[in-house]
């Protein structure tokens, strides 16, 4: 197997020249030595980017013997082996030949569900919960307008022009009455340009509390009691895309209309999805660049639409990326009767 290529840092302007090998371009030496990329591709690499090549040669051969590099690699190898450890732990899934295919299923018990799908983590859809569901039958663009249309809600905006739109999703928020985001939705066709999600947080305000009387049987698992503090509600347009991501408790997502297609990838591959800042991989599923992340190739996807009146069960920490088919309203609830706070220790790497 081929080592990997040096990637460069982002171009330093006002620079001419023959320029220094400075502290930033060391670091840059030590991150991509612990890459195992070879010291000829780096070598090309700084001396393309305009440095020059002595100094950049004897700053290559210098880091071999530099203290703090001598001991990152120490703490590489203890990476290494919790890598192989759960990689070797998502190999025995994997052996099971259905592990690939999400389950739908009815009528699953409470010992079924808590043993196979919350402590066994396995997304499973459940197409029976939403059968007594009066927004089943209720709810549309045209109802949201008609019952909510007066009140303020707060929509994500200008999302295309940001490919970091989810991570910067505060920058996106804007204030606009329902009314008015409902004709937008219906006028403006398939677009990610903009999308009510769960951080809007309407549930929470007493002049949604009628959507709340609209949601019968919970699946359960679920503490009903818990469900007004513990639900969100989404409405867009088909194209919206909920980006790659794992989120830190378990919850469920049922479809009332449209559909959305779920993409998921197990936690135990947490290594090849690139996750160095917070919960969010910067790889786009439907335009994977393996060039700049081959490790992604190596990733198991799981692959199912979910369909109106069904319910993604979304184990934790499961990777997914989410896009809808049509014009989509959907209701997430993680009032799950099972501890459901935990802590990740996320990374806040913004220069890797």
């Amino acid at each position: 197997m081929s080592k990997p290529a040096a990637i460069p840092p982002a171009p330093r302007p006002g620079d001419a020249g023959l320029r220094p090998v400075d502290a930033g371009w060391r670091q840059w030496i030590a991150e991509n030595r612990l890459r195992q990329c070879t010291p000829t591709s780096m070598l090309d690499t700084m001396v393309k980017a305009g440095l020059d090549p002595a100094a950049c040669e004897h700053a290559i051969q210098a880091m071999e013997s530099d203290p703090a590099y001598l001991a990152a690699l120490k703490f590489q190898q203890v990476h290494a082996k919790l890598v192989s450890v759960v990689a070797n732990q998502q190999r025995l899934r994997e052996l099971d030949p259905l592990y690939g295919h999400v389950e739908k299923r009815s009528r699953v018990s409470l010992n079924e569900f808590v043993d196979k799908y919350v402590v066994g983590s396995r997304p499973v859809v459940l197409t029976d919960v939403a059968h007594d569901w009066p927004a089943m039958t209720r709810w549309s663009p045209e109802d949201l307008r008609a019952r909510f249309g007066h009140l303020e809600v707060e929509v994500q905006t200008e999302r295309s022009a940001d490919p970091n739109y989810e991570v910067n999703k505060l920058d996106h928020q804007r204030k606009t009455r329902l009314a008015d985001f409902v004709d937008r939705v219906l006028a403006g066709g398939a677009t990610n340009d903009y999308y009510l999600t769960a951080n809007n947080e309407m549930l929470s305000r007493p002049g949604f509390a009628p959507l709340l009387d609209d949601i019968g049987s919970l699946p359960p698992i679920c503490d009903r009691s818990q469900l007004a503090r513990r639900a969100s509600f989404w409405f867009g347009p088909a194209g919206t895309v909920t980006p790659l991501h794992h989120d830190t408790i378990m919850l469920c997502h049922t479809q009332i209309v449209g559909r959305k297609r779920w993409r998921l990838i197990s936690p135990l591959q947490t290594p090849l999805l690139y996750n160095h800042f917070e919960v969010y991989s910067p790889v786009d599923m439907d335009r994977p660049d393996l060039d700049r992340y081959p490790l992604y190739a190596q990733a198991t996807v799981l692959d199912v639409v979910v369909e109106p009146g069904e319910t993604m069960f979304l184990p934790l920490g499961w990777w997914h990326q989410v896009s809808s088919l049509d014009v989509s309203l959907s209701f997430s609830y993680s009032n799950i009767a099972v501890p459901n706070e935990y802590r990740f220790d996320n990374p806040r790497i913004t220069n890797w």
